[in-house]
């Protein structure tokens, strides 16, 4: 992290820079002519001339902020942008996320809320130019950096190069993707004015020539923009494309780092791709914050030093699902399913001290009044949930699930699911025959993390740390289960080639690789979640029960259905359902503890809540107004 002390003093002295960037600024950038709707009969496009940015032949700056469209429901896409408009914003940016519009090999998915046309469309309505970043990694601590896991079924694959494999898959996924956006380009009269290659691939840097692949792959497709790369400092030398403009990502301005943009292409306008207004979070650490004033006073020095900017983010959202990415540099770190960034705006959209100041210092720029900021909607408090039923996981796995029987333990991605596309996400219990007890060894195995069990008697659990186990001696032979939580594949660095999950290797007993399994796939999709109202195992829940099992209960709407968030006190580790729509795993050593639930999720009368809990169940949750995303600690 970055170091952040003596932010009191830094106040102070922010006060005058602004004001000086102000009068530097102000009368400069009347933008009021130039927003997708006024500008017909459109050839220019947006031009590097010099040390400026031009938009149909005049001077322009971007004043851009991040949004994702599959991180926010489609519902409140125009809240955001409206925000966006009034905080001074005259650009958006969004990634495109490959792994869920083709999370099956061949099937393809721009709908509902992956209406990324839509989500275009809809930017070009309220006057927001569009920095479209397709990819094909995306980074943004979304599992494996927004590639398809069923790309890792070929054991030979090398991620983000020109290995026949990745690229024949990108061309395929591209293919589709373009003939959407191309006619969404500016000069085509759309909103998207530029066009980001890949996505800080200074960092990775594993194949020389995969840049240039992924620029041509964009031009033979209709792209006509400006292109962009986007690298921190370290990576900016080698992330380079000719044909395109190189931007910079960072949260502290050190002195002399937009010098180094310049050093690296020379006579060129600055741009800051990702400033970054706060973190993300990992489980089992602090929420991280970014002090306020400290960020407007460097947005403002951005601004004096004559460069463009970007907001990331400008409003994060949330991780729904299991699609929430990792880190691997010491350690394994999973991220929270909270989005929620310490941004402009929060998880659930509402205003927060950035915003303001951010606000008063783009209108004073920009020279003009604002848009009056849309009405916050208030949140609802719904008061205890309780979970009257449950069924235990052993009564589901022979109710619902067909095993696929293996001689060997197989990682989740080539199981043989899917129509060959195997397991994205979830869960996999694997089970095998034992005779005896002894020592239990995974060898390192384990992705991510494996809940062991001798029948149904929970034993202990292997992870990265964890990795033997001591089996108690029984007569006979037994059942040795193993369930296998991906908590999320690594989005950044240089293991992406190594994120299969699941058992990725053999498990020993007693230095005998363990073998004849019986692997059952727990990836809770809609139609298995529909399958689980039906099953007639259900019973009340007793006033003492450990899981793995699944806990349901209703929550009644009198009136009209209002954004809330879900707290889990008393439960330990799981996935919570609402209405079939999965909020995200909760876990008890934080630091989220509490999970967003959008208003439009919900309807009047009755909702049915469905919990998957690994170990220590509650018996109620808690529906409240006010979200808990942890103990906090500012970023260093």
């Amino acid at each position: 992290m970055w170091p952040c002390g003596g932010r009191r003093q830094r106040r102070a002295g922010g006060v005058a820079l602004v004001a000086v960037v102000l009068w530097v600024l102000v009368r400069r950038f009347n933008w009021s002519e130039l927003v997708p709707l006024r500008l017909w009969g459109r050839t220019l496009g947006l031009q590097a001339e010099h040390s400026q940015f031009l938009l149909e032949g005049m001077p322009f700056r971007i004043f851009g902020g991040s949004v994702h469209y599959f991180r926010v429901p489609r519902e409140y896409w125009e809240d955001r942008m409206l925000k966006m408009k009034a905080c001074g914003l005259n650009t958006l940016t969004t990634y495109v996320p490959w792994n869920l519009h083709e999370g099956d090999r061949g099937k393809f998915d721009f709908s509902g809320n992956l209406d990324l046309r839509a989500f275009l469309m809809l930017a070009a309505k309220h006057g927001l130019w569009v920095i479209l970043r397709p990819g094909p990694y995306i980074c943004s601590e979304w599992d494996l950096g927004g590639l398809p896991s069923w790309l890792l079924q070929d054991p030979e694959m090398q991620l983000r190069t020109t290995y026949k494999g990745f690229t024949e898959a990108v061309d395929a996924y591209f293919d589709h993707l373009m003939p959407l956006v191309v006619p969404l380009q500016y000069k085509k009269g759309g909103p998207i004015i530029a066009v980001q290659v890949e996505n800080e691939y200074g960092s990775y840097a594993k194949d020389p020539n995969y840049m240039a692949y992924v620029k041509m792959a964009l031009l033979n497709r209709g792209i006509v923009e400006m292109l962009m790369t986007s690298d921190n400092k370290n990576g900016l030398s080698y992330g380079l494309v000719e044909g395109a403009l190189a931007t910079v990502n960072f949260q502290k301005l050190e002195p002399g780092l937009l010098k180094h943009l310049d050093s690296v292409q020379r006579d060129q306008p600055k741009m800051v791709m990702e400033y970054w207004t706060g973190w993300f979070d990992n489980w089992g650490g602090p929420h991280y914050v970014f002090d306020a004033d400290e960020m407007v006073n460097t947005v403002a020095s951005i601004l004096k030093l004559g460069a463009s900017i970007n907001l990331y983010m400008f409003h994060g959202g949330t991780n729904f699902g299991f699609m929430n990415g990792a880190l691997e540099a010491d350690e394994y770190k999973s991220d929270v399913t909270s989005y929620d960034y310490d941004a402009v705006l929060t998880e659930a959209g509402d205003y927060t001290s950035k915003f303001f100041k951010l606000r008063q210092l783009f209108s004073m720029i920009i020279g003009q009044p604002l848009p009056l900021p849309p009405v916050i909607e208030s949140k609802a408090s719904y008061g205890a949930i309780l979970l009257h039923q449950y069924i235990s996981l052993w009564d589901v796995v022979p109710s619902l699930l067909q095993p696929i029987k293996s001689e060997f333990p197989m990682n989740m991605e080539n199981l043989h699911l899917n129509e060959s596309s195997g397991q994205c996400y979830g869960y996999v219990l694997y089970e095998t025959v034992i005779f005896g007890g002894g020592h239990l060894h995974s060898r390192n195995h384990v992705r991510d993390r494996a809940q062991v069990f001798v029948n149904t008697m929970y034993v202990g659990e292997l992870d990265y740390n964890i990795v033997e186990l001591s089996l108690p001696e029984g007569q006979g032979f037994r059942q040795l289960r193993l369930l296998v939580e991906n908590r999320g594949r690594v989005n950044y660095g240089l293991a992406l080639n190594e994120q299969r999950k699941g058992l990725i290797g053999d498990v020993f007993l007693n230095n005998t690789p363990l073998r004849n399994f019986k692997i059952y796939s727990l990836e809770m999709k809609p139609a298995f979640m529909k399958s689980l109202q039906q099953v007639t195992a259900w019973s009340a829940v007793p006033d003492y029960f450990v899981g793995p099992a699944f806990f349901r209960g209703r929550l009644w709407i009198e009136h009209q259905p209002q954004d809330t968030f879900l707290k889990l006190q008393g439960w330990e580790k799981g996935v919570v359902f609402v209405n079939g729509q999965n909020l995200g795993r909760y876990w008890k050593i934080g630091p989220q503890e509490t999970l967003y639930l959008p208003g439009p999720w919900l309807r009047k009368g009755s909702n049915e809540v469905v919990i998957f809990e690994e170990r220590t169940a509650g018996r109620i949750i808690q529906s409240v107004d006010i979200p808990y995303l942890g103990r906090t600690q500012y970023v260093d």
